[in-house]
């Protein structure tokens, strides 16, 4: 992609969503399966349909609505995607990434990046929202491969903390008020959509994975890539291949998801204000 062409669209589709809201967002937030719920939190929100948006992908996958809310959560201006683009749906990793680039030229400064995970650490169980430490990145794709923009980012951007410690510290301490209990480990990212095998589920963990999803690595590398603060979650919506004999369904996800919604939106409101 040339210079100009990218800068640009990044432009392009920030002036259609200047155009459509008047505020200043400073939080982005990236909601993954079955947790669209957070969108409910948005005071008064101005909805744009992915679809409208100049240069924008459009979600294609059940539980992934489509739309971008802009509007105000526990008192601070955020700009809400409700619904992501993964690589097995067949778009490039620039692609699934752009939307991040958008937020920066909006002028966010923190990213909060949510996804529904498998459970590789077998001391979790399904319904455990697992506070993300780090990542692995097993898509072996990356976003920022091909020509660097300077005005963009560095050429090669540190990932020694990837996730914010300030914002993981402010998160566990919401947790511990709230009396949630939360996990804290390491999200490993592959393409899918096929679920993983039983004998990769143990390759992962020999790796030191705990959770394992089919997103929101290369939205971070972008995130980081753009001097954006960046904190994560993922919500266990199954154990993984081969941990429990049951086959795995895209429909345990979306129940899992809705069962511990309460827990997840009360844990957001909590955190927002600190971010």
């Amino acid at each position: 992609m040339e210079e100009k062409s990218l800068i640009t669209k990044i432009q392009e589709a920030a002036a259609y969503i200047r155009s459509k809201y008047t505020g200043q967002p400073e939080i982005g937030l990236i909601l993954g399966s079955g947790l669209g719920v957070i969108a409910d939190l948005v005071e008064n929100p101005v909805v744009i349909e992915y679809q409208d948006i100049p240069h924008f992908p459009v979600s294609t996958v059940e539980g992934h609505a489509g739309e971008l809310l802009l509007g105000t959560v526990a008192g601070r201006e955020v700009l809400l995607m409700k619904g992501r683009f993964h690589m097995y749906e067949g778009y490039g990793v620039d692609t699934v990434s752009f939307p991040v680039r958008v937020m920066k030229e909006l002028g966010i400064g923190s990213l909060l990046v949510t996804n529904a995970a498998g459970g590789v650490n077998t001391s979790y169980q399904a319904g455990d929202l697992m506070l993300i430490r780090d990542h692995i990145n097993f898509t072996f794709r990356n976003p920022l491969i091909g020509p660097n923009f300077s005005e963009l980012g560095v050429r090669f951007p540190d990932m020694s903390e990837a996730y914010s410690k300030r914002l993981r510290e402010a998160a566990k301490a919401v947790a511990a008020e709230q009396g949630i209990r939360l996990q804290e480990g390491v999200y490993i990212g592959l393409l899918g959509p096929s679920y993983e095998t039983p004998a990769e589920i143990r390759m992962m963990r020999t790796l030191g994975a705990d959770a394992v999803g089919m997103s929101t690595v290369a939205e971070v590398i972008v995130a980081r890539h753009a001097g954006l603060e960046v904190l994560g979650f993922s919500c266990i919506s199954n154990m993984a291949a081969g941990i429990l004999d049951q086959p795995l369904s895209h429909e345990e996800v979306m129940e899992t998801t809705e069962r511990v919604k309460q827990k997840f939106l009360q844990l957001i409101l909590g955190i927002i204000p600190k971010m």
